[in-house]
């Protein structure tokens, strides 16, 4: 299934969450991370916009976790996850505009699976971790690449407002085995890696972070970027695709 949070076009309705049938949109009843119930899918996929698919209470993104892109910064590979937060502010729906921030003169895109957290839970081991989660989204780890080396901790660089670009659904049966993922600015490729080649999978990453905190339902794990990050510039568009997935557009503006 695909979960979609959504609002109409046309009027004043509260965002909803929905589920996608073909070009239809059916409103989910209740609550999506426990007991719901499917409505029929009567609305057109054109007559909704489509929102960020989560409301997460925290945002968990894992730094070098493809070999390639930890070389191209010249960086070693962690031999245990390195995990770093980004703010909830941060975040933009599908087709919102990424602002480039007046502070860095080097913004660029990381384009990555995000596992969606379905169940709270705390020290899960690899094997269990499954059951924790609801699903899959794309999304972009946006960041503010000078100030990243400047500032030695990763906060500023990654937490500027609509640097979290994520949707533009849940997939609650996509396999993240070995999906292929793609990054293109204005139609040119700049990053293609296969998910299987994620230093950490993702059992292991929910092990390890949840042996530090809690996670919670609709809480994000970004799960790194592959090799090929580029910079951003006025105008541009940004495109990240997982193949079976879905795919996630953005514009860039100053």
């Amino acid at each position: 299934m695909r979960i979609v949070r959504y609002e109409l076009k046309e009027g004043r309705a509260k965002p909803k969450y929905g589920w996608l049938l073909d070009d239809k949109v059916g409103e989910i009843g209740g609550n999506v991370f426990g007991r719901y119930r499917r409505k029929e899918a009567e609305t057109p996929l054109a007559d909704v916009r489509l929102l960020a698919p989560s409301e997460p209470g925290k945002i968990v993104c894992v730094g070098r976790n493809y070999v390639e892109h930890a070389k191209e910064l010249g960086n070693e590979v962690p031999q245990v996850p390195l995990i770093f937060l980004k703010p909830s502010s941060s975040i933009i729906n599908p087709g919102d505009a990424i602002v480039l921030p007046p502070q860095s003169a080097q913004v660029e895109h990381e384009g990555e699976l995000v596992v969606v957290i379905g169940k709270r839970g705390r020290n899960i081991t690899a094997e269990n971790a499954r059951k924790y989660v609801l699903g899959y989204t794309v999304g972009n780890d946006v960041t503010a690449r000078d100030l990243q080396r400047t500032d030695g901790q990763w906060t500023r660089a990654k937490g500027f407002d609509t640097f979290c670009p994520f949707g533009p659904w849940i997939d609650t049966e996509f396999d993240p085995a070995d999906a292929v993922l793609t990054v293109r600015v204005n139609g040119q490729m700049r990053q293609m890696a296969s998910t299987r080649d994620m230093v950490f999978n993702v059992g292991v990453l929910i092990a390890y972070i949840s042996s530090v905190m809690t996670l919670e339902p609709g809480d994000l794990i970004f799960t790194g970027t592959p090799a090929g990050v580029g910079e951003l510039k006025n105008g541009d568009r940004v495109e990240v695709e997982i193949e079976g997935l879905g795919s996630l557009s953005n514009p860039v503006q100053s």
